[in-house]
């Protein structure tokens, strides 16, 4: 028998007993859209999360700090840093405690006093407004905390002046200094009141030592030899994509418990599939009796039920990524209009692999195919005279 004979016998079923077959390609398909979207989800919140707290650069930066608390990082540390095979940035951090003063009113603020290289390798961008360059030296970058903290409405910042006092170092003792700056951007942070000021602003006052150094490696096969030599040399490193890591095995978990529910659904489905292959050898037990005795060999019966589960799968297969798809897409929607609604930020969170597609539609055929095994193999194996008396 053809192969083209064995699928025209088999979607026979489909004009037959359209309604069986329909809810039973509809509950495949509930099946697949269910892990579609658990794991769609999944994927997007891990998505949301890591570009949250990681860029491309940041990913290649490390943070490097003395191991002695006593002797903080110096400017000959920082040329030592340069010197390292496989740095590509240096970028220098002072952190203070200060008071900061604004829109009539004080409070406590911590100041980082970074270049421009520090946002990228950090992992910061403004929501409104610009970052400053090396160059500015009156201009500053304030967290949304701060402007709370100062009743500072964040579509009102540009061009508010706000007063810093700066603990200079000038011969061995501290000295209290005051500068005024002008915020020209705002970072999406309401946890920390955090200020950054550009360096060049400060080379006056005497800064010889820093809390820690931010340091790019050149490509992402060289950000653990940098670290080793760094910790060969004895200073204290960490880097965020040790985190970024750890976030991933976290999602990986994440992403196998709700595989799991939506399995859940799959299982339930396949028991129906297997229900309605079954029903179909009773009904057709006279029909595959016939065509045994008219020549059709063990093999033509078992590609004919197996082609036809393969349909179902399939078929199921694809109506359940047109279901997930949809219903990722209105429950973004709904969510993005209620976050808004409230004054939140948009978000898309769902994330659809172009690989998991593929995957799944093959994988809800095979599930379809090892379900129709046994119904295919107790019809390949009945006795034709016994069938042909079956009623």
């Amino acid at each position: 028998m053809l192969i083209t004979d064995v699928f025209k016998i088999s979607a026979r079923s489909f004009k037959n007993n359209r309604l069986r077959t329909f809810l039973t390609v509809a509950g495949i398909g509930v099946g697949i859209g269910s892990i579609f979207f658990l794991v769609s989800l999944g994927y997007g919140v891990q998505k949301v999360v890591l570009e949250k707290i990681a860029t491309s650069d940041s990913l290649l930066s490390l943070d490097v700090f003395s191991s002695d608390k006593e002797k903080p990082i110096s400017s000959e540390d920082v040329n030592v840093l340069e010197q390292v095979d496989g740095v590509s940035k240096i970028s220098p951090v002072i952190n203070q405690k200060t008071k900061i003063s604004g829109n009539n009113f004080t409070t406590d603020s911590t100041i980082n006093i970074v270049n421009q290289n520090f946002f990228s390798l950090e992992g910061i961008t403004v929501k409104e407004g610009e970052l400053f360059e090396d160059s500015d030296t009156d201009k500053i970058v304030v967290t949304q905390a701060v402007l709370d903290l100062l009743h500072i409405g964040e579509d009102d910042f540009e061009g508010r002046k706000i007063t810093i006092v700066i603990e200079a170092a000038e011969n061995g003792s501290a000295k209290m200094v005051e500068r005024t700056y002008e915020v020209i951007g705002s970072i999406k942070d309401k946890s920390k009141a955090n200020i950054y000021v550009p360096s060049s602003s400060v080379r006056d006052l005497g800064f010889s030592s820093f809390s820690r150094i931010k340091v790019k490696a050149s490509s992402d096969g060289q950000v653990d030899a940098v670290r080793n030599s760094l910790m060969e040399k004895g200073y204290f490193v960490s880097a965020i994509s040790d985190t970024v890591d750890q976030t991933r095995k976290i999602f990986r978990v994440i992403q196998i418990v709700l595989l799991s529910f939506g399995m859940l659904a799959l299982i339930v489905s396949a028991i129906g599939m297997f229900n309605t292959m079954t029903i179909s050898l009773l009904e057709r037990t006279q029909e595959i009796a016939i065509m045994k005795s008219l020549g059709a060999s063990v093999i033509d019966i078992w590609s004919m039920f197996l082609a036809e589960s393969v349909l179902i799968g399939f078929s199921g297969g694809t109506m359940g990524v047109a279901l997930g798809y949809a219903s990722t897409e209105a429950f973004n929607l709904l969510l993005n209009f209620i976050a808004t609604r409230f004054g939140g930020a948009s978000v898309d969170l769902f994330a659809i692999p172009i690989w998991f597609v593929f995957f799944i539609v093959v994988f809800s055929t095979a599930v379809g195919l090892i379900t129709g095994f046994y119904p295919a193999r107790r019809a390949a194996n009945l006795d034709t005279l016994e069938a042909l008396r079956y009623k």
